[in-house]
């Protein structure tokens, strides 16, 4: 498994570099810079946090985190520590620089928290698939949760933005939450996007859409646009905005390449020094052969000859289990309006 560094100066060439990660078939997944200057993953199958420096030190951290509880979404808090999601472990889990890790169970059951981020007042943020809700926790462990509007709708990846939190549903719309718990969706034109990840960026917040093969962007009023991907397939996934200002993205399908979106639309990609297994990433399930999204399955689901079967010490592989976890009703037209949390 590797970590991948892209050097995006303004006015010299792509530069990418790949470090090695410690613990072999691992899956790093989400990324963030840390208060002490390092960036702070997490890995998938590993079941830890990883740390890497600038200079491409690697240390791992394991004790504390529930077993098999699935790392995913990470970000900086506002206490100076590292928050982050686990998806079968249904918990939310904070790791201190120095290593040290606490985990808050979530209320609702099966909810499987992906995507975190801090918001404008001072809580973490985050979106459970599994429950269709958005949830907050406060730095002392306080959770509340509310519910989207649209049913089965599949909040993924959230980011900050303007007016609130904003978050990508893979039914087909982008949701914006106030910190005071409005919710407001927005469709988007294409007939099955399935939107995964979401920035802030020049203009508004700018987004991928894996099925629809496309980068989108919505204003802060609810305009969007979206630009089609050169190459077919590639299944654009995790997204950030550039030090030159410009989005970068990821495509984990068959292109395996690091794409680049100007503000007006060009779009450029970079091949990664290593040529990775295509792997499409969704709510569905993780690690997955490109192609039709497919249902995660949770520890719980699995047959107890199949648990017997994997060694623990296996890379998890999802299992090839036709159609996918969120029912796909047809969508609403325009925005959709909702206050106040779950009860």
């Amino acid at each position: 498994m590797m970590l991948l560094l892209v050097a995006s100066p303004a006015s010299a060439a792509v530069m990418i570099t790949e470090y090695a990660v410690t613990t072999s078939g691992s899956l790093p997944y989400g990324i963030t810079r840390g208060p002490d200057g390092n960036l702070w993953f997490t890995e998938q199958a590993g079941n830890k946090i990883g740390k890497i420096t600038p200079s491409g030190t690697v240390t791992e951290y394991g004790t504390g985190i529930t077993t098999g509880s699935q790392p995913e979404g990470i970000t900086r808090g506002p206490d100076g520590n590292l928050w982050f999601t686990e998806v079968n472990g249904n918990n939310i889990g904070k790791i201190t620089t120095g290593g040290t890790v606490t985990e808050y169970a979530l209320p609702t059951a099966s909810a499987l928290p992906e995507g975190i981020t801090r918001g404008q007042d001072g809580n973490l943020w985050f979106t459970e698939p599994g429950a269709n809700q958005i949830g907050k926790i406060t730095p002392s462990g306080t959770i509340t949760e509310y519910t989207l509007p649209t049913a089965s709708s599949g909040p993924y990846e959230i980011t900050r933005g303007p007016g609130g939190l904003w978050f990508t549903e893979v039914r087909g719309y982008i949701g914006k939450i106030t910190t005071s718990g409005t919710i407001t969706e927005y469709a988007l034109p294409s007939s099955l996007p399935f939107p995964t990840g979401i920035t802030r960026g020049p203009g508004g917040l700018w987004f991928t859409e894996q099925l629809g093969n496309n980068i989108g962007k919505i204003t802060p009023s609810g305009t969007v646009t979206e630009y089609a991907l050169p190459t077919a397939s590639s299944y654009p996934y995790g997204i950030t905005r550039g030090r030159d200002g410009n989005l970068w993205f990821t495509e984990v399908g068959n292109s395996g390449k690091i794409g680049m979106i100007t503000t007006s639309g060009t779009i450029t990609e970079y091949s990664t020094p290593t040529t990775p297994a295509p792997r499409c990433g969704s709510p569905a399930g993780r690690g997955a052969p490109c192609g039709t999204p497919m249902r995660r399955t949770t520890r719980s689901e699995r047959s107890p000859s199949a648990e017997s079967a994997a060694p623990e010490s296996a890379e998890a592989a999802p299992e090839p289990v036709a159609g996918l976890r969120i029912a796909l009703p047809p969508r609403h037209p325009g925005p959709v309006h909702h206050h106040g949390p779950t009860a």
